[in-house]
């Protein structure tokens, strides 16, 4: 019987053991697409408690506290550091079969050292007191944790009327090993479904574009401008979060129409909110082409949807789950008007309903063109899917319909700087993956092509495919 988390944790052949070992272990990490916030880094922030760093904002954490009956006083509510960490522990040994039970040991294993002890509320105290102490150490402020993770490259998540200051600060004081680039989010440029703050980013967009913006042209004129000063600071990448794709037939007076509506405060109908976000999309997509950015394309969080708890907490705070809107349709129109003008960006799809999987992993193979090795990428499974069983899902999708040893790898997609150990997750889940696949004699036990493979998947695929100074 092999022992909880040890060195052969998900390894269960000799072959897996070998690659990950030998090939996976020790390659650095590209986290291309995350949400960590910017300005922490920038002041390379510490914690005074591990409540703080691992506990704040988690709501994978909060989902399951709730459902373990803690009540809210307890997660996001005014308890003390200690007092969340005790309801959190009381709730770990119920997460057996989550992921959660497996990131979190990785998480106090990797970061803090602790090794041959469980968390739950007969250690919580010792565990607590240990991971605080080391908090206090310049060791653990958030840079030094990043570079002792063997990161050398991150992107953050990044609304287009941010200044970007923090960016500059990381890269003007010269004292950070790891690369910090803005991604480019422009959701809100794209989402009628609030007039008032579509309108209200709106202006904000004028001052951050110094551009006063009378129409849709306008509109354009600025959004491009500060695509243009993202690309200056260096960003090659842009990310799209949307219910469903869009690609609703429109001319450009219906759009420069709807424009002036929203403006003047008047509401739009669910098809000229379809028209609008497709005129605004493909002219965005045809100016990443022209840069050579990658687009990434999230579908399928249906988000907010316990009202009374959106009232009382806001957004991503833990109330979301798996859409199923019609996905295969839509999105090939979309990417159809693109390449029809070959402007179809490096594109990157993710979706969160498993059931699209191979829908997705086949229509990429539609509009792959020769010109960059994997230009459309089935992205890594994502959110409800970074598990073992969705991440096998995902790579075995993309392995059996395209070329999963042109796959990009793992993104941590967090808010936390304790999220690094699911790059390590990833990587045994492949190496176990592919080493299943020599010991059934479905692959060859070629271990310098098989090591190259996994290396590229896990690094260099990344590296090359953004093509960012890294």
């Amino acid at each position: 019987m092999q022992t909880f988390l040890d060195e052969d944790f998900l390894l269960g052949t000799e072959t897996a053991k070998k690659l990950y070992h030998d090939y996976a272990e020790d390659m650095p990490i590209f986290d291309y697409h995350c949400h960590l916030p910017v300005e922490q880094i920038a002041d390379n922030t510490g914690f005074e408690s591990i409540t703080g760093i691992w506990l704040g904002g988690d709501h994978y954490k909060w989902r399951a506290m709730r459902a373990n009956g803690i009540s809210e006083h307890f997660i996001t509510g005014n308890a003390d550091d200690w007092e969340k960490f005790r309801a959190w522990a009381s709730t770990v040994p119920r997460t057996i079969g989550n992921p959660l039970y497996h990131w979190s040991h990785l998480e106090l294993k990797n970061h803090f050292g602790i090794v041959g002890k469980l968390l739950n509320p007969d250690t919580a105290e010792d565990i607590y007191r240990r991971c605080n102490e080391l908090l206090k150490t310049d060791e653990f402020r958030v840079r030094a944790i990043m570079e002792r993770m063997g990161v050398k490259a991150i992107c953050t998540t990044d609304d287009p009327t941010d200044s970007l200051e923090h960016h500059k600060k990381i890269r003007d004081d010269g004292g950070f090993s790891i690369k910090v680039f803005p991604a480019f989010r422009p959701d809100k440029a794209v989402k009628l479904t609030d007039i008032k703050l579509f309108n209200d980013w709106v202006g904000k967009l004028e001052k951050a574009a110094d551009i006063s913006i009378s129409d849709f042209k306008k509109f354009l004129d600025a959004l491009k401008k500060r695509l243009e000063f993202f690309h200056g600071m260096g960003c090659r990448i842009s990310d799209h979060g949307l219910d469903a794709p869009v690609a609703e037939d429109y001319t450009e007076k219906e759009v420069e129409v709807i424009f002036s509506r929203v403006r003047a405060g008047k509401a739009t109908t669910p098809e000229e909110k379809r028209k609008f976000a497709t005129a605004v999309l493909l002219q965005l997509g045809r100016w990443y082409a022209e840069r050579s950015w990658a687009m990434q394309l999230h579908f399928g969080a249906m988000r907010n949807t316990n009202t009374r708890m959106f009232r009382k907490l806001g957004p991503d705070t833990g109330f979301d789950s798996i859409g199923d809107w019609p996905l295969a349709e839509l999105l090939a129109k979309f990417l159809d008007y693109l390449d029809s003008t070959e402007e179809l960006p490096k594109t990157i799809i993710y979706n969160l309903n498993p059931a699209a999987n191979d829908a997705i992993a086949t229509m990429i193979g539609n509009f792959q063109d020769g010109s960059v090795p994997g230009k459309m990428q089935f992205g890594a499974a994502w959110w409800f899917n970074d598990q073992k069983d969705g991440m096998e899902r995902q790579l075995i999708t993309l392995a059996n319909q395209g070329l999963l040893s042109r796959f990009v790898g793992m993104c941590t997609d967090s808010r936390s700087f304790l999220s690094y150990p699911r790059h390590e997750y990833f990587r045994r889940i492949l190496c176990n993956l592919i080493g299943r696949w020599v010991e059934d004699g479905e692959a060859p036990k070629d271990m310098e092509l098989l090591g190259e493979m996994v290396q590229d998947i896990c690094y260099n695929n990344a590296r090359n495919y953004f093509g960012m100074e890294v």
